[in-house]
């Protein structure tokens, strides 16, 4: 645990902080409590018998630091000798969030596909799902070593980095056999549905309501141009695999020349490529290594990103398979449900294996805004101007702690003629980023 109680403690304390963190100590010993100026103090969570069981889980209400809700420990504060000891458990607290613990301990939590739903999770039910309450730690944190005379700075209240990122479920409503025929059946009653179907099949994808990259890559490129490409990345994650499951329907077939005009398309706009894991390899993830070799053979490139279809990652099994098969990054952080920090925290963290509680080199993003969470009657249900409001908010809170913010933004929601408001909403919402 020592490796990973020393990247907690860096993390709160600030990425840029030049080894501040040693002057911050986690331990009940009282004779190890004099070697540091600042000693949080343990609250059993990692104790025989209590970790990985029910009884470790926070209990509601959530007592405060100050004004910050704690997952563990009080929000008091002693001295012994020239020592403050923070009883607030700010370790276990960070450990619980970025590991993703609470879906091990409670893995019969599940929705219809395998996933952790949001509104189970701690940060919905405690009311803080909006706020990445890691970075509000450390930022008090920081005031505390302060007080104690350790010298440490606050960063940049500026979006640290945006992630532009769109997957790739289906290409294209009307180039298939049956998408056609489907939108001749609905022409009967909707003669523009059925002269677009006609001149997607007969005239090239590039007439398909649903191939809109050329509007999400003008407004993505027009950000990363204001913002520079070490701040904004644009990521398109595409399916190479799946096909038993209803779910990976219609299978992406990347040897068909529309996904070939989408590849060569991408690589002239300078995107970035990413694995968009099948739904099936979210349940088998032996899969994964398979799947991004196929996409590596498909793009000629080394693919380094994933994020799982459906969002229907399932840890620790899926994480591991990522691990192992050379994957960096992960994207797949967010909730279907409800938007928001599902790692609390805007900061991408290296993931902890909560069964094995050791570091790995796989980095986490947190998913905040996918646009169907916001609009789907099962999901947010939101309207157009609340939508646009609470996605404003979020970008804000990531700008005050010099986060990041990874937008997820279908192709097929964006459509001109689509009755929800996805298209609107990302233009606003990505000119409301280029002013920050």
């Amino acid at each position: 645990m020592t490796e990973v109680i020393r990247y907690i403690i860096r993390l709160l304390t600030g990425d840029n902080q030049e080894n501040t963190w040693e002057k911050i100590g986690y331990t009940s010993d009282p004779e190890q409590m004099a070697n540091y100026r600042i000693v949080i103090q343990p609250s059993g969570f990692f104790d025989e018998g209590t970790y990985g069981t029910n009884q470790s889980l926070p209990q509601l209400p959530l007592k405060l630091w100050e004004d910050v809700p704690i997952l563990f420990g009080q929000g008091t504060t002693s001295m012994q000798g020239e020592t403050l000891i923070l009883h607030a458990d700010l370790v276990a607290g960070t450990y619980f969030l970025i590991s993703r613990y609470e879906e091990m301990v409670r893995p019969k939590v599940r929705d219809s596909h395998g996933r952790f739903p949001g509104r189970e999770s701690l940060p919905y039910k405690a009311g803080f799902i909006d706020r990445p309450i890691i970075e509000e730690w450390g930022a008090q944190l920081r005031q505390v070593m302060r007080s104690q005379g350790i010298e440490v700075a606050d960063p940049p209240s500026e979006i640290r980095k945006v992630y532009l990122t769109h997957d790739v479920d289906q290409l294209a409503h009307y180039r298939r056999t049956r998408g056609m025929l489907g939108g001749l059946l609905r022409g009967i009653k909707r003669k523009n549905e059925r002269k677009l179907a006609l001149k997607s099949y007969f005239g090239g994808v590039i007439f398909d309501p649903w191939y809109t990259f050329p509007y999400l890559y003008k407004l993505d490129t027009e950000l990363q141009q204001k913002l520079g490409k070490d701040r904004c990345e644009i990521i398109t994650f595409i399916r190479s695999g799946g096909g038993r499951k209803k779910e990976d329907k219609p299978v992406s077939n990347l040897a068909h020349p529309d996904y070939k005009l989408l590849l060569k398309y991408t690589r002239r706009k300078k995107v970035s490529i990413g694995l968009h894991t099948s739904y099936e390899a979210g349940i088998r993830p032996r899969l994964v290594e398979h799947e991004k070799r196929l996409l590596e053979a498909f793009t000629e490139s080394e693919i380094s990103y994933n994020r799982n279809h459906f969002l229907n990652n399932r840890e620790p099994a899926d994480m591991q398979a990522l691990v192992a098969a050379g994957i960096t990054d992960d994207f797949s952080m967010g909730y279907a449900d409800i938007a928001g920090f599902r790692l609390g925290t805007c900061r991408p963290v290296q993931w902890i294996d909560p069964h094995t509680r050791k570091l790995t080199p796989l980095r986490l993003h947190s998913l905040a805004i996918m646009d169907v969470t916001l609009s789907e009657k099962r999901y947010m249900f939101m309207n157009a101007h609340d939508a646009l409001q609470y996605c404003m908010s979020l970008v804000e809170t990531v700008a005050r702690f010099n986060g990041e913010i990874s937008l997820l933004w279908h192709n097929n929601t964006v459509e001109k003629n689509a009755s929800l408001y996805h298209r609107d909403l990302y233009r606003d919402l990505l000119n409301f980023i280029h002013d920050k």
